[in-house]
C-alpha cells in the first residue's frame, strides 16, 4: 500500500459492487488506507467514513432493470486507529452465499475533490468447500 496507489473516486461519495471468485457466506468485510505517516500531506481526509455494505443479487434476478440489494452493515472507518478495520457482517439475516458485494462510501474525512479506497478484503465461507480448508477466509 503505497500513497495515490489507491481507488480513488470524484468526490466524497462513491460505490464498488465487487464480484466474488465463487459464492460466498460472508462474515466480514476489511477496509485499508495509508497511515498519516505514510502520507506526503501528513493527513488522510481521503479516507473513507461512512460505509455502507450491502449483499447484491446482480446476475441472480430474472430481471436485469430491478437489482435487488440487502443492507448487512454500516460502518464508520476510523481515521485514528488501525489502518486496516475489518467490520463484521449481519450474515445471519441471510443465510445463504452470495457472489457479489457492494461497498457504499457515503462520506470520507474531509476530502471534498476524491475519497480513496487502497484496499478492501472481503471475508467469509465458500459455498461447498471442503471441510479440510474449513475457517479459511
Amino acid at each position: 500500500v503505497f500513497p495515490g496507489n489507491c481507488w480513488a473516486f470524484k468526490g466524497q461519495q462513491g460505490q464498488v459492487v465487487i464480484r466474488l471468485p465463487a459464492r460466498v457466506h460472508l462474515t466480514a468485510i476489511t477496509v485499508q488506507h495509508i497511515t498519516k505517516d505514510a502520507s506526503p500531506s501528513g493527513t488522510i481526509i481521503s479516507a473513507p467514513k461512512d460505509i455502507a455494505v450491502f449483499v447484491s443479487l446482480l446476475g441472480i434476478s430474472v430481471d436485469a432493470d430491478r437489482e435487488e440489494e440487502t443492507l448487512l452493515g454500516m460502518f464508520t472507518y476510523n481515521m485514528e486507529k488501525d489502518p486496516i478495520q475489518t467490520f463484521p457482517l449481519k450474515n445471519m439475516l441471510l443465510p445463504r452465499a452470495f457472489s457479489h458485494v457492494k461497498l457504499l462510501v457515503k462520506s470520507n474525512w474531509g476530502n471534498p475533490w476524491y475519497t480513496c479506497i487502497y484496499r478492501v478484503q472481503v471475508h467469509g465461507k465458500m459455498e461447498n468447500h471442503k471441510a479440510s480448508t474449513e475457517g479459511q477466509d
